[in-house]
């Protein structure tokens, strides 16, 4: 049975300065790890990382969907293929709402795995965006 992973994080930053985090290949570096990312449709790309004894380090995607400064979507694929996609909401006072589903996960404890990995990579985004 396949598992989706959907998770909201609200972040007190302009909707631009998340948005340029989820796109922006230096950026998204400082919280994720290296790439070599555009935001452009059918753009191929890939994360980097060290490799261990049971992984390559490497995570490839293709680009989907880019609807500044509103949706991004792409896939993941490392081992599986899951396909992510970020939904920013603009909620006022300098807080923006960011939703994230990964899709074709093969089952919920590489869901959980998911929702570990991501929930400490928000982590890292939040000091990002606390940067001036």
């Amino acid at each position: 049975m396949m598992a989706e992973l959907s998770l909201d994080f609200q972040f007190t930053s302009s909707i631009n300065k998340l948005w340029n985090a989820l796109t922006d290949s230096k950026t998204l570096e400082k919280w994720i790890m290296e790439n070599d990312f555009k935001p452009i449709v059918g753009h191929k790309f890939q994360f980097r990382t060290e490799p261990t004894q049971y992984w390559s380090g490497l995570i490839e995607g293709e680009v989907l969907i880019v609807e500044e400064p509103n949706r991004l979507s792409y896939t993941w694929e490392s081992g599986e293929k899951h396909t992510v996609t970020w939904t920013l909401s603009d909620l006022g006072d300098g807080k923006v709402n960011l939703h994230l589903e990964q899709t074709g996960i093969s089952n919920d404890q590489a869901a959980a795995g998911a929702k570990y990995g991501w929930t400490n990579w928000f982590g890292e985004l939040e000091k990002v965006l606390g940067e001036r």
